[in-house]
């Protein structure tokens, strides 16, 4: 398959599948009216019932004596009342019970949707990065070693990263001399399928958390500094898990950062999950066994363990870290199942030392990268890609819930080269 078709299927999404989709949306909605015209029949044979039942009160010679002394109903007529009256509001309780309890299932976003999330939350990368290669473009006609210079640099202001940078520069130059590319029109494309492969390195579904099968308990550890946006990214991957019907446990492990606890427990009655803290300066360790405990006992899906991230006090905070992955890892055997470091992407290159330093003492085996929406310089996705060999598992492109999305190499390249990409889109249908 080509890049253009890939990049247009994932993009737009697969047409047979949207109508898969589409018939089933419209499967639900057939079901839903059935059962509102259903309901609606049972509500007027009831109210059919209380018409007839009044009308046979009415007529009887009792009714008839009441109306007729205008006094207070008799003993018998208020007997026979109660004996209906109960019975419909018992129905209307049932009823409302019913909808209660019934999951509201929210529908899968489209793929579209996604897309343009990616588009929006680039949107600072884009502006600054892809503007200046559409000067370069526009500059130079032809593709000649003046090109491949000035674009070097944009690309490494974009925070690409240097071997990233010359990686991909070898790779353009062997595909321009391949197809005897002359001028720049369409080189946009050859950037960002180099791009792509540069940053797949040949692997697939470096995405995809290491869920554990159902009846066992997934235990996800969250590292990072302080101020990344650990325990807000803590909550909305707590409701993406949600929405999938996983049952979540939080664990409150940073215990030293002031109000972290409070915070986590903010995000838990937000999203619905139950929060295990101890007060605050004790120690993580024994969080988290009272965490693996709790979710065990609750028969949990997934524990997220939020730690502490005071990098200024490297030794102790890493001491630390072992020997809550100790704790884990003795409570569960290979567990952490996962370990995601979360980097702040407005620090650019000093995300790229963090990761360095939690990749020493830690197994990461994923990063999440926040406030990608908030820079200019999205190009470190590839830079700690290509040099630390961890795939960005998830990005936050937005404050909203559901701003926290499964990276994604083609949406991400579309996001950075989306004006000049929709054109060549366009014109290409293979």
């Amino acid at each position: 398959m080509s890049f253009f078709k890939r990049l247009k299927d994932k993009l737009m999404g697969n047409p047979a599948e949207e109508e898969k989709l589409e018939a089933l949306d419209n499967e639900q909605d057939a079901d839903l009216q059935e059962l509102d015209l259903d309901e609606a029949n049972e509500t007027a044979a009831i109210e059919t019932v209380d018409v007839e039942v009044v009308e046979q009160i009415e007529e009887s010679p009792k009714m008839e004596i009441v109306k007729e002394a205008a006094v207070e109903p008799s003993t018998e007529i208020e007997k026979e009342q109660p004996e209906i009256q109960p019975e419909v509001q018992d129905l209307e309780v049932q009823e409302l019970a019913v909808i209660e309890d019934t999951p509201v299932e929210e529908k899968k976003p489209s793929a579209w949707s996604i897309t343009q999330k990616f588009k929006a939350g680039l949107e600072k990368t884009r502006n600054s990065f892809t503007s200046k290669v559409n000067d370069l473009v526009a500059r130079y006609r032809k593709v000649d070693e003046d090109f491949f210079e000035e674009l070097e640099d944009l690309l490494l202001q974009a925070d690409v990263g240097f071997e990233t940078v010359m990686e991909l520069m070898d790779k353009l130059r062997f595909e321009v001399q391949r197809k005897n590319i002359k001028d720049t029109n369409g080189i946009q494309a050859v950037i960002s399928e180099k791009l792509v492969e540069i940053y797949e390195q040949g692997e697939e579904d470096l995405i995809d958390l290491n869920m554990q099968p159902d009846g066992e308990l997934t235990v996800i550890l969250f590292v990072g500094v302080n101020g990344v946006g650990k325990t807000t990214t803590i909550g909305k991957l707590a409701h993406r898990l949600k929405t999938q019907g996983k049952t979540v446990v939080l664990a409150a492990g940073d215990t030293f950062r002031a109000g972290a606890i409070d915070q986590l427990q903010v995000w838990g009655d937000r999203v619905g999950c139950e929060v295990i803290k101890q007060s605050e300066g004790s120690d993580p360790a024994a969080v988290m066994y009272d965490a693996i405990r709790a979710a065990k006992n609750r028969k949990a899906d997934v524990l997220i363990c939020d730690t502490a991230g005071r990098l200024q006090n490297k030794v102790n905070l890493m001491n630390e870290l072992e020997k809550v992955h100790r704790v884990i890892s003795r409570e569960i055997p290979n567990a952490p199942h996962e370990v995601l470091l979360a980097l702040d992407a407005t620090t650019g290159q000093n995300a790229l030392v963090q990761a360095q330093t939690f990749k020493e003492a830690t197994n990461v085996t994923g990063i999440v990268l926040t406030k990608l929406d908030g820079t200019a310089k999205g190009g470190i996705v590839l830079a700690i890609r290509n040099k630390l060999h961890i795939p960005v598992k998830f990005v936050g492109l937005g404050e909203k819930m559901d701003d926290l999305q499964p990276f994604d190499a083609e949406r991400y390249v579309y996001g950075l080269f989306a004006d000049g990409l929709d054109k060549e889109l366009e014109n290409n249908e293979d």
